[in-house]
């Protein structure tokens, strides 16, 4: 959650010209927070369609050597649920950190442009 936080108000931060050219063009709060967010949920979903095999794999090899393990179905609904708490967390942080710089005035943003 902290690395999500930081690397969204990095990327909040340095997209903060182009968020002012959006809002004097006309995109509302809630355009440009939906923009942010979608950009921001790809590289976690790709993230977890990739962690999500290997996790399985890892985990399934570590279980062999116990005589009471859960079955294999079961990493199906662990997996997804990791995968919405990741994307939750993602969206709330960005969603945060976009919607406070969207509500600032774009002239501050653009002033020395």
């Amino acid at each position: 959650m902290i690395a999500c936080l930081g690397l969204s108000a990095f990327t909040v931060e340095r997209r903060t010209k182009e968020i002012g050219i959006r809002k004097v063009m006309g995109a509302s709060v809630k355009d440009i927070v939906a923009l942010l967010i979608w950009q921001f949920s790809k590289p976690v979903v790709l993230a977890n369609l990739i962690a999500w095999p290997i996790a399985a794999y890892l985990m399934l090899t570590w279980l062999e050597a116990f005589p009471y393990r859960i079955s294999a179905i079961l990493l199906i609904p662990i997996c997804l649920g990791v995968g919405l708490l990741s994307l939750i967390i993602a969206w709330s942080t960005v969603g945060a950190n976009a919607a406070k710089v969207a509500r600032k005035n774009p002239i501050k943003a653009l002033r020395y442009e």
